[in-house]
């Protein structure tokens, strides 16, 4: 954890944008080809504001040299705050007048729909959303003109919902399942946002047009509860992972050629026993042409050559990712010779783990293992190797995707390998072409999931009893083994509490529910809703674990007994 302390009635925070339009041409009022929308989170300066600032940065520096006529436009909607603490905190000391937060993401709401859903018929939108403004985004999607959107990416979204990180074993957590618009989210039992989750979260017009980035122990999106990993997302570049994703959707929309992907490294391991005297000129083909391809785009190439542990009791090493220059490849390439092999399977998964380890991959490059072959492997592997040893020093190192081309007899062997890694089986009897464009247009520079990061056990919640005091009171027990409990009322965090029976007071006809939140020591909960439109209350999926709550008026703020806002280290 970076942070050593957070106040978690703050937690809404995060920074902000500038109203300011970037553009080309910046006359008049006018319908651009392209215009890119950033929603900045609470509390944050419509001055100057770092997320907004790197958002559009990243993605300006890729469409500048291009023909497409764009603008960026900081959102104008309140996105209050911490700088205004009687909104956040009014209700909690003084039993304020009004929740603001949940007024300010509507207002987000309407304006981006009056701005997409606007007379620019003609015009194709990105959208980008932080914290705050990220449920901004995600809660406006079911209402924008989806044919109009040509991606949407939000960024530590207290609303986010990945049904993948459910359960004792999340299938996140075995690299199972996984939604196709988590881009990253480390924590693979990420399941619901802070402030509950807006579900479907990605609406059946938006299947590849959504992206959502959570960081590691980000407190407002993943199972963790680290703020400062919440404030992290300019610092650990994830608007520049999220910028290569964004401008391959506009590249493609407007039908101009991409030259912007992260840096690649990729590992060439070929088979050269004697059955692969056939194919290995047509391999040898291909490895040069991705090879020149890839260096002549920044990024770096090996090559090592393998068989069977008893001929070649590990891969031998043609030029690591320093020393492979174009002509040394060829050159090395040119050498490879075919012989030996006696039964039909042969050493890969050693040599590859071998490969993975031996070399000095780079920090941020998109990385591949590319084995070309005509036979299946060894498993265990005669050293011991196991599939899952392979898969597991993939996913330690980035991961590094692994890609088979070989005899289509042996597709079925190698899909365990190739899918848990985020790779693919290609047949040889394919265009291998293929192979190259596939790899080089892979912009994944982070993992989508770290399915081996540890975690403590989840604090549960259960609502024992929720009756009604009085017409301006309601009183809550509970049973959880959290440490404290985070009370949210309308999207807004207005307190938290160690006691097991509280009252909410000060009733407001507009609040719809009550959320409890578990909080563990650094690691919190699945949260609870209090409905009070008179369905009872349940777990925040809507199942029932209660009576009826009939027609429990809504409370405006907790009684928790508190004198100041509590800290938690983690």
């Amino acid at each position: 954890m970076r942070g050593k302390n957070l106040i978690l009635t703050l937690i809404i925070l995060a920074g902000m944008v500038p109203n300011i339009v970037f553009s080309r041409d910046a006359g008049a009022e006018k319908c651009p080809d392209l215009r890119v929308v950033f929603a900045r989170g609470s509390g944050s300066s419509m001055d100057d504001d770092e997320n907004y600032n790197e958002f559009r940065l990243s993605i300006e520096e890729k469409l500048v040299g291009t023909n497409i006529d764009y603008e960026f436009i900081n959102l104008d909607y309140p996105a209050v705050g911490i700088n205004n603490l009687g909104v956040l905190l009014g209700a909690y000391f003084g039993a304020g007048e009004t929740y603001e937060f949940g007024d300010s993401v509507k207002s987000g709401v309407k304006k981006l729909d009056n701005l997409v859903n606007g007379s620019c018929a003609n015009t194709k939108y990105v959208l980008g959303g932080y914290s705050q403004g990220a449920m901004v985004v995600s809660r406006a999607l079911g209402s924008l003109s989806a044919d109009r959107i040509i991606y949407a990416a939000t960024f530590g979204d207290p609303k986010l919902y990945l049904p993948e990180g459910a359960g004792i074993i999340p299938a996140a957590c075995k690299n199972e399942n996984l939604s196709d618009y988590r881009m990253y989210v480390p924590d693979c039992r990420a399941y619901k946002g802070m402030l509950g989750s807006y579900q479907p979260y990605q609406p059946e017009a938006y299947i590849g047009k959504l992206g959502t980035w959570c960081n590691k122990g980000d407190i407002m999106c993943s199972s963790h509860l680290n703020i400062s990993d919440h404030l992290a997302y300019v610092a650990d570049g994830l608007y520049e992972d999220a910028s290569r994703v964004i401008f391959d959707k506009i590249a493609k929309a407007f039908g101009i050629e991409n030259n912007y992907s992260s840096p690649h490294d990729t590992a060439i391991l070929i088979d050269t026993t004697g059955s692969m005297e056939t194919l290995i000129d047509k391999y040898k083909a291909e490895a040069l042409r991705l090879t020149q391809e890839t260096l002549g785009k920044g990024g770096r190439v090996a090559l090592f050559e393998y068989r069977d542990i008893e001929d070649m009791p590990l891969p031998l090493e043609h030029c690591n990712f320093k020393t492979c220059t174009l002509e040394k490849f060829e050159s090395e390439l040119e050498s490879l010779q075919t012989e030996d092999g006696g039964d039909t399977p042969e050493s890969m998964l050693s040599a590859s783990l071998n490969v993975m380890r031996t070399l000095e991959w780079k920090q941020g490059a998109t990385k591949t293992l590319i084995v070309l072959t005509d036979s299946g492997y060894h498993s265990p592997d005669r050293d011991g190797t196991t599939v899952l040893d392979v898969i597991n020093a993939s996913r330690s190192i980035d991961p590094v995707y692994i890609y088979v081309v070989g005899d289509p007899v042996s597709e079925e062997s190698y899909r365990e390998i190739t899918e848990a890694t985020g790779g693919r089986f290609l047949s040889i009897n394919g265009d291998l072409a293929g192979l190259t464009n596939e790899v080089l247009e892979r912009y994944e520079s982070l993992p989508r999931v770290e399915t081996t990061s540890e975690s403590s056990e989840k604090p549960i919640l259960h609502i024992v009893s929720a009756e009604k005091n009085s017409e301006n009171e309601t009183k809550i027990k509970i049973e959880t083994n959290g440490a404290r409990v985070l009370v949210v009322i309308n999207d807004a965090v207005v307190g938290e509490t160690t006691e097991k029976e509280f009252v909410v007071s000060g009733l407001k006809g507009d609040v719809n529910e009550i959320l409890l939140v578990p909080l563990g020591e650094d690691v919190r909960g699945d949260g609870v809703k209090i409905n009070v439109t008179g369905a009872g209350y349940g777990s925040n999926d809507g199942s029932n674990v209660g009576g009826d709550a009939g027609d429990m008026l809504v409370p405006l703020a907790p009684n928790t007994g508190m004198k100041k806002a509590q800290q938690i280290s983690c």
